[in-house]
């Protein structure tokens, strides 16, 4: 058995890999594979093995809210002139009703529906929602009306304000009412649709409710399609069989909410499959203060990786 594999390491990632799309327009004939292994993804538990088929896609922005032309003193000026902040918050809370859905006209024009059998499948992973709130410190959830927490989290598009600022965050106080305020926001897309068009249909969203005394720009950041992968590409059945030599059990198939806005581009500009095969579990506390990584499961991935060679 020989494999001639091929490795390619890059450090932005989190800021939707502007560098690595130029890369390989550029060397499509240097990168060709018959299959890209990505292992930036997680399980539903140590003892719960899953594979991901399904990443969601992402759109991202930050906001600009311009008032009067500096900061001004809130005694003189309040109740006679808009604040920024408070405007900004009011514009963005217009962005998701009470049921949990997203206002943007055409939002859900292209959202693929999950297909009743799909669902079913969701329903049978085995899942705490008790223990999903406790491990995070919230007494109640909320989300999509008329879908379950995990649908919610991987199958359903999402709006979050990742980001807001402006005025005086100082030590002690001061009473300002500022000239600007800022958000970073974002959207976590499903398979069909497309970044770009979300972009431009968020950004005239939010110039259709900015009230006349207050300017607003909005600028897009970056974003990426979502990415199903099939259970019956080869590939991925060796990665099944790879877990359940690990893991001593077959690996459940889900879709993951997160974003990987580079694994489409491999498959649009590439033609290329991923396999997503990762580790990571919910007790890593990724992007948080003390991220960690079991050394267990660290040895575990080396193995399923390993019997994956063996059997593709």
């Amino acid at each position: 058995l020989r494999h001639n594999v091929k490795f390619i390491f890059e450090g932005e990632e989190e800021i939707g890999s502007p560098s690595l799309n130029a890369f390989i327009k550029e060397h499509k004939e240097l990168l060709k594979a018959d299959v890209i292994l990505v292992s930036d993804t997680s399980m539903l538990g140590a003892d719960l093995p899953s594979l991901t088929t399904g990443l969601r896609g992402l759109a991202y922005w930050e906001i600009e809210v311009t008032g009067p032309n500096r900061d001004l003193h809130s005694g003189h000026f309040g109740g006679a002139v808009a604040n920024p902040i408070n405007t900004l918050c009011g514009m963005l809370a217009q962005v998701i009703g009470e049921d949990g859905r997203i206002a943007i006209p055409h939002f859900y024009d292209d959202v693929e529906e999950v297909p009743a059998a799909e669902r079913e499948m969701i329903a049978q992973i085995p899942f705490d929602e008790k223990k999903y709130m406790e491990a995070i410190g919230v007494k109640a959830l909320k989300g999509e009306k008329g879908y379950s927490t995990l649908e919610r989290n991987s199958c359903r598009p999402s709006f979050d304000i990742c980001g807001i600022w402006g005025g005086y965050t100082g030590e002690g106080s001061k009473t300002v009412l500022p000239s600007k305020a800022y958000a970073k926001v974002s959207c976590r897309l499903v398979p069909h649709q497309n970044h770009a068009v979300i972009s431009q249909l968020f950004a005239d969203y939010i110039q259709s409710v900015a009230p006349e005394y207050v300017q607003v720009k909005v600028t897009p950041m970056h974003g990426g399609e979502g990415y199903v992968c099939p259970i019956t590409l080869p590939a991925y059945q060796a990665a099944e069989k790879g877990f359940a030599k690990a893991f001593g059990k077959k690996p459940l198939a889900v879709r993951r909410g997160g974003s990987i806005p580079i694994i489409s581009d491999f498959e649009q500009i590439l033609s290329i499959k991923t396999v997503l095969m990762g580790f990571g579990l919910e007790s890593d506390a990724i992007h948080s203060p003390n991220e960690n990584f079991s050394l267990d499961i660290f040895r575990k991935g080396i193995e399923a990786v390993v019997e994956f060679h063996l059997n593709y």
